[in-house]
């Protein structure tokens, strides 16, 4: 079977929303991509108190500077297309209240005729926590179990009740309904969360740093769910946070998916490991505009396909 590819959907600071948004998902589509995603980032720190991903002294890019409204953009991509999934990868469940955001799921599903599949993580970010200010830092686990609990409980059927540490729901109607169940994604970046993807959720949402580490990964998740009686497939969608450059990249310590277009597929297919039929291709921070978006899209595409992948 031919993997799926999925597109990052232009949300920089480089881009137009309004006006780069569907026509980049239109194009997309056309092409062949079968999903359209977004990322999440709400502030750029100045100073940074706290390095990239949490890790001391690593800085921030200057391309999150200024990250569009994920929801937004995906209601956007929603609007112009008709065929493509429509992912988070993801949303950091935290930052949001629990409720408000089940509602806004079901509705983009609702409206997009059941394409929404609800990518959900915990973030890193001790100043995104604290502007949010849903809850600290410290209750991440927390309340993405809470926020599982409301989707759950939102989404199905009426009336909803609902009780926890953060949301309180009176039995009520609570619509729209999602037009199907939506599927949730999450990663698995510790023993925790690793249980909690195998028990909860339909998907799991690595990034791409090495095709050794994503195979060690994927066979603990599936050992992990053998573990503990889970006879449902586990669907995956990788992140490739790519990085294109004109010429090729030369060196022996090339990092994946780094340099020209064609090492970016050679990597790609040393991914695509059995049981992992997705990609997500996020090219955005390599192109200064939506034409070279678009231009880089096609040509990727047309080498995965001419590939054989």
């Amino acid at each position: 079977m031919a993997i799926r590819l999925g597109l990052g959907l232009p949300q920089m600071k480089q881009y137009d929303l309004g006006r780069d948004v569907p026509a980049v998902a239109r194009t997309a589509e056309e092409i062949g991509f079968e999903s359209l995603w977004v990322f999440e980032r709400v502030l750029f720190p100045e100073p940074a108190t706290q390095g990239l991903y949490g890790v001391p002294g690593l800085p921030w890019p200057d391309s999150y500077r200024s990250v569009a409204d994920p929801l937004v953009t995906l209601t956007l991509a929603a609007a112009a297309t008709g065929r493509a999934r429509l992912g988070t990868s993801v949303l950091v469940a935290p930052l949001h209240v629990p409720f408000q955001l089940a509602r806004s799921l079901a509705s983009l599903d609702a409206a997009s005729g059941g394409r929404v599949v609800a990518g959900l993580g915990t973030g890193w970010s001790h100043d995104e926590y604290s502007a949010a200010g849903v809850a600290p830092f410290e209750k991440r686990g927390r309340v993405l179990d809470e926020l599982l609990d409301v989707c759950a409980a939102v989404w199905g059927p009426d009336p909803v009740a609902y009780q926890g540490e953060l949301t309180t729901i009176a039995p009520a109607v609570v619509g729209p309904k999602p037009a199907r169940p939506i599927p949730v994604y999450l990663p698995a970046s510790s023993p925790k969360s690793a249980r909690r993807l195998v028990d909860r959720a339909d998907g799991w949402l690595p990034a791409a740093q090495g095709a050794a580490q994503l195979g060690e990964q994927w066979a603990r998740l599936q050992d992990l769910a053998a573990e503990r009686g889970r006879t449902r497939p586990i669907e995956v969608c990788v992140r490739v946070n790519a990085q294109h450059g004109p010429k090729p990249f030369e060196g022996a310590e090339r990092p994946p998916f780094t340099g020209s277009a064609a090492q970016i597929v050679d990597d790609l297919a040393a991914h695509a490991l059995d049981g992992i039929e997705e990609f997500l291709l996020d090219l955005q921070g390599s192109a200064r505009d939506a034409e070279e978006l678009k231009d880089l899209a096609a040509e990727v595409y047309g080498l995965v396909r001419a590939a054989g992948l």
